[in-house]
């Protein structure tokens, strides 16, 4: 179980299921917390970029990777999603 194992496409549909939950039943949900320091960013919206991560592990092998399982910042998750073609930004960042 790795980072290594999420497509774009099981993010894609993290993010269906994160809006059809919402943020905070999403995260309950999963256990996960709000991201503190990066956020993915997908047709405007923000999103907790680590519990996406997470999540997305399920769409492509059915186990969700915990918070505990690996660790979130620009050097794991938004390498892992920015290899996939989305953004990662600091949710302080304005732009």
């Amino acid at each position: 179980m790795s980072l290594a194992d999420i497509t774009r496409d099981a993010v894609l549909k993290t993010i269906t299921e994160y809006d059809e939950l919402g943020q905070e039943t999403f995260l309950a949900t999963y256990g996960f917390k709000p991201a503190r320091f990066y956020a993915l960013l997908h047709e405007g919206r923000q999103y907790d970029s680590k519990a996406v991560c997470g999540v997305a592990h399920k769409h492509v092998n059915g186990d969700v990777l915990r918070s505990s399982d690996f660790s979130g910042g620009d050097a794991t998750v938004g390498r892992k999603l920015h290899s996939l073609g989305f953004v990662v930004r600091s949710p302080r960042d304005p732009d």
